[in-house]
């Protein structure tokens, strides 16, 4: 209070005096007043100016009596007004508490002074049913007990037919009367007996009205408690419907190597109590709570809510159980309403959206959030509203579920002394609703160590050494080590508790003999523990329901998760919010892909700058469209894995509440999935519409789309990955090129696989690390379909191809073959010839088969059992020799037709001069002859390959159809598939990429790369125990 409200004060309770009142009778009442407000210095100084007020008054004469009454009334009034808006409800309540006992300090007051502190109430705005309910508890006589439902009587009998509540204790010889003031939620209460009353640590005096306060307790000299939280719950006892009871039986915990983190403990709460978790930095405080709240499962014993176990009963338990850890579950870029209005649909799947808005209204409203609902959240760095706010909308998003139990974490860590004691009045507040909550703090103060009904102190390895009231912690351990002022709970002069002194108790330190402190300990934790388990009081509180009350009987939960699809739905419009609000993410989203496309393909667009071109820019001519297709496909693998690499690590701890509250994962990661691939649609949209419209790449537009977008989809899904398995941002940037890196090396572009180690190629197929390498398979798809598939090359590429396998076949193969023959032929008869023409009978015998196997056409009777040196005639040698020619003289044939056929198909189409101009007009716009050079790889001087036994073909492989199931070379134009038919290799490797897609959907659903991660750390861990333990 203000120094000026004070003064106003003591001048209401000298105008209120009667004349003929007696000073010593009054006087000692404004003093009990100004004790509760001030410390013994300024009650005195106050004490002298209501003396001055007092006696100034009293010197009015009696015949100016009737003026003034009507001047005190007047300048009552005036003074009411005056300190009206500056006082709190609560402070108005023990105004008008003080000014009743002042003016009945001699046993009656005047008719007069009841008018006077009735103005007073009415200036207050305090009703007139609670100034009548406040005037009979204050006047009201020993052994007279006020019959209304406010009042609450502690005393060893209960008194019958009676509307009040009832507590007992056996420790009291009169009652205590207790008035729980609903307008301002106020306890006050009175004793009417003679013996010695403690009210923390201060004597009641016999016939005075006092307030409680959270931590307070009444002791007598015994030290027999009556907690303020015992006091709440007896008021609030018939009110509840289901009762609570939170049991810990024999629960014990170890880490995965084996070391316990928690020792055996048993404990019991019921609904209606804040319980605090102090100890030092890693004494187990997180990890008990997780046990608690079931997120960890305990090593030996069980935690019971009404009978069901928190780890098997799950299901039964859902929505009981709230946890709010110390982390920050925000999303940035959402307002505070957006973050509690999403979660709440999260939360209640049956209620309609009015109905959910009406809830997060109203928590908004009781949090004091609602006047910044519409402020971006920003992150703990980037700080849009408060710490306290934060922390406030944190908690909210359990709240708004209305779970029975709460567990939070540290919900006060950073936050200003001011925040923290909101915080904690605002979990007060929750208590009285029957609500139990369990709070881990950290260095409280002491109003808000007072807030706690129990306290929970943890030592070092997971011992807990004290289990009770929190004010009593001090005396329990000052006791333990016979502290000259052990009985002292709080500081006499002040009433602070300083919580700190638990810790220096308990970690007192032994001195060396020259008087220094040792690093040793002088009471061990298991010595606190053993302590405590003989001193303990091992049984359910006395305000615990019966067990049979509560067994197998739940409150009623609103919480109910929607179906799979609906949260889908939900996941999706806040993620999508989310980003929207990213400015620099959309920016960046929306024109990375065009500028990208738009530098790319100015970069390269390649033209033939001699006087004689006289075309300009030719699409035919550029010798940069394999790099664009190359690099198209690289761009989208690294775009699409740096947009989706943050997704999930960012959401890691949003997504450990809602696994705590059984959200869908398939729900959250198809909302995840679904967004990026529509970002996705639109880049692969943008690329291939400005790449392709400045390389005049004409008429494949959709088919370059496809591929772009698959492979954006197959990169994205990759990002997710590595999203979900690594532990921070920095290592998933660092393992992107790990990842790019191998899919530019590997791909079989920048490096032929022809031209890589032999020791892990095959000259007739990609190696195996190609298969694997999705730029490989969209590089491929894009290169043969824009070879094979441009309205040039299409129409004519079926004579294309018989063309050239028949040159191939005549020229190379059939020639080779003969060559073999006629060496065996000449050096039959030699003996160090013998190696080599076993080996070209290897040759002949595996190529003849796979001929006589393909073609049908050219008929012989030879039997290529019989090409071995040991066993050949001279009628094989004929047979083979004519074979081989009427073989050559096939595809001959066979060239001269598709040669006519093609020659004819050409002539039609310029056979005038404006259709022959059309025609070159369409090769110069179609076809990329340096796209022809790679695919046919015509620069190749050997065109033929001896290899293992076989014979390869080098060139002209986009012509090729390959001969075995699913492995092919690489641009071949089709693939054979399991049914034996032959698929264009665009849709198959498209097929394929999206095949890997899918496979990368299940690891990342179960997060294999995480668990792999796991695994192999705690087998790292195990090996280094074991060899530690060895030496």
């Amino acid at each position: 209070m203000s120094e000026n409200i004070l003064k106003a004060l003591m001048q209401l309770f000298a105008i209120i005096a009667r004349p003929d009142s007696d000073e010593s009778t009054r006087r000692p009442l404004v003093k009990l007043f100004l004790n509760q407000q001030l410390n013994k210095e300024l009650v005195s100084k106050y004490l002298i100016i209501f003396d001055n007020y007092y006696h100034e008054h009293q010197k009015k004469s009696e015949k100016k009596r009737a003026k003034r009454i009507a001047s005190s009334s007047v300048r009552v009034l005036t003074i009411c007004t005056l300190i009206n808006k500056e006082l709190t409800l609560k402070q108005k309540i023990i105004v008008l508490v003080r000014l009743l006992e002042f003016i009945n300090s001699e046993g009656k007051a005047t008719e007069q002074e009841y008018e006077f502190v009735k103005t007073v109430a009415e200036t207050f705005y305090i009703p007139d049913d609670e100034y009548q309910r406040l005037k009979i508890f204050v006047l009201n006589k020993k052994g007279q007990i006020p019959d209304f439902e406010n009042i609450l009587v502690i005393h060893n009998k209960k008194p019958e037919d009676k509307k009040v509540k009832y507590l007992y204790t056996k420790a009291l010889d009169e009652p205590i009367l207790v008035y729980f003031s609903e307008i301002s939620n106020m306890y006050i209460f009175e004793y009417y007996g003679s013996k010695e009353l403690f009210l923390n640590g201060q004597l009641i005096l016999k016939d005075r009205v006092y307030a409680l306060s959270s931590g307070s307790a009444i002791r007598d000299a015994k030290r027999h408690p009556i907690y303020f939280s015992d006091i709440v719950k007896a008021f609030r006892k018939e009110s509840e419907k289901i009762k609570l009871l939170f049991e810990v039986k024999n629960l014990t915990y170890k880490f995965k190597s084996g070391k316990t983190a928690l020792h055996k403990t048993d404990f019991t709460e019921t609904n209606g109590k804040l319980v605090g978790i102090m100890g030092a930095s890693g004494s187990g405080k997180s990890t008990l709570l997780n046990i608690l709240n079931g997120n960890y499962t305990p090593a030996t014993g069980e935690v019971l809510i009404n009978g069901f176990d928190v780890n098997k009963d799950k299901e039964a338990l859902e929505g009981i159980i709230g946890f709010v850890s110390q982390d920050d579950l925000l999303m940035e870029d959402l307002t505070v309403f957006q973050n509690l209005y999403y979660n709440a649909e999260l939360c209640f799947g049956e209620l309609s959206k009015k109905q959910i808005l009406k809830k997060v209204v109203k928590v908004l409203k009781n949090l004091g959030l609602y006047e910044i609902r519409n402020m971006k959240v920003g992150s703990p760095l980037n700080k849009k509203i408060s710490g306290g706010q934060r922390k406030r909308l944190n908690i909210a998003l359990e709240l708004i579920r209305e779970p029975a139990i709460l567990f939070l974490d540290e919900p006060t860590s950073g936050l200003s002394s001011r925040d923290s004691e909101n915080i904690l009045d605002l979990l007060k507040d929750i208590t009285l609703k029957g609500k139990l909550i369990f709070v881990v703090i950290h260095q409280p103060s002491s109003d808000i160590f007072k807030m706690f009904d129990r306290l929970i102190i943890l030592d070092q390895g997971g011992y807990i050494v004290y289990n009770d009231d929190p004010v009593d912690s001090l005396v329990y351990f000052k006791s333990r080590i016979k502290q000259a002022d052990w009985s002292e709970s709080e500081c006499p002069t002040c009433g602070n508790v300083n919580a700190e002194q638990i810790f220096d108790i308990l970690e007192l330190q032994i001195l060396d003999e020259y008087g220094n402190l040792t690093s040793t300990r002088k009471y061990k934790p298991r010595e606190w523990y053993s302590y405590y388990r003989e001193n303990r009081k091992n049984k359910i509180p006395e305000d615990a329901p019966p067990k049979e009350e509560v067994f197998k009987v739940l409150p009623e939960i609103k919480f109910k998760v929607p179906g799979k699809f609906k949260q889908f739905r939900i996941f999706t419009r806040r993620d999508v919010k989310s980003k929207l609000a990213n400015v620099q993410y959309m920016i960046l989203n929306l024109l990375e892909a065009p500028v990208l496309a738009y530098l790319l393909s100015v970069i390269i667009k390649y033209l033939n700058i001699s006087d004689e071109n006289t075309v300009g820019y030719s699409f035919s001519e550029n010798d940069n469209i394999p790099v664009f297709i190359f690099m198209a496909v690289i761009i989208a693998l690294f775009t699409g894995m740096t947009m989706s690499a943050d997704e999930i690590i960012k959401d890691r701890k949003i997504r450990t509440r809602e696994s705590f509250l059984n959200l869908s994962r398939h729900s959250y990661l198809l909302s995840k999935i679904f967004i990026l691939f529509v970002l996705a649609a639109y880049q692969a949209f943008a690329f291939t519409l400005i790449g392709n419209y400045v390389l005049q790449i004409k008429s494949m537009y959709w088919e370059y789309w496809l591929i772009l977008f698959s492979t954006w989809a197959f990169s994205i899904m990759m990002g997710l990955n590595i999203s979900d398995g690594f532990k921070t941002s920095v290592t998933i940037y660092i393992i992107i090129p790990f990842l790019i890196i191998p899919q530019i090396i590997l791909s079989g572009i920048i490096v032929r696989y022809e031209k890589l180690n032999p020791a892990i190629t095959n000259p007739g197929t990609v190696p195996w690390f190609g298969e694997i390498i999705t730029a490989r398979w969209a590089y491929e798809a894009l290169a043969t379909y824009q070879f094979v598939h441009n309205k040039y090359e299409e129409p004519i590429y079926k004579w294309e191809r018989i063309k050239h396998q028949a040159n191939f076949k005549k020229d190379m193969l059939i020639s080779n073959l003969k060559n073999k023959i006629n060496f065996y032929e000449r050096h039959k008869n030699e003996l160090s010839k013998e190696e080599k023409i076993i080996k070209n009978f290897t040759v002949i015998r595996n190529e003849l088969a796979k001929e006589l196997k393909k073609n049908k056409d050219v008929k012989t009777d030879l039997n290529i059992s019989h090409l071995y040196i040991d066993k050949i005639k001279k009628d094989d040698v004929i047979k083979l020799k004519t074979y081989l020619n009427n073989l050559k003289q096939y595809y001959i044939d066979r060239y001269k037709l598709a040669e006519q056929k093609e020659d004819e198909y050409v002539s039609e189409q310029t056979k005038t001069p404006e259709l022959n101009e059309k025609y070159v007009r369409l090769k110069r716009d179609y076809h990329n002859e340096a796209l022809e050079e790679i695919v046919t790889n015509k620069n190749e001087l050997k065109k033929i390959l001896e290899y293992n036994g076989h014979l390869y073909q080098k060139t002209d492989m986009i012509y090729k159809y390959p001969d075995k199931i699913i492995e092919a070379h690489f641009y071949a134009p089709k693939k054979k598939l399991f049914d034996g038919k032959y698929y264009p290799t665009y849709w198959v490797n498209l097929a394929v990429i999206w095949i890997y897609t899918v496979i990368l959907y299940f690891t990342l659903y179960f997060s294999i790369i995480k668990k792999s991660f796991l695994f192999f750390e705690n087998l790292s861990y195990k090996l280094k125990e074991k060899n530690e333990q060895n030496f």
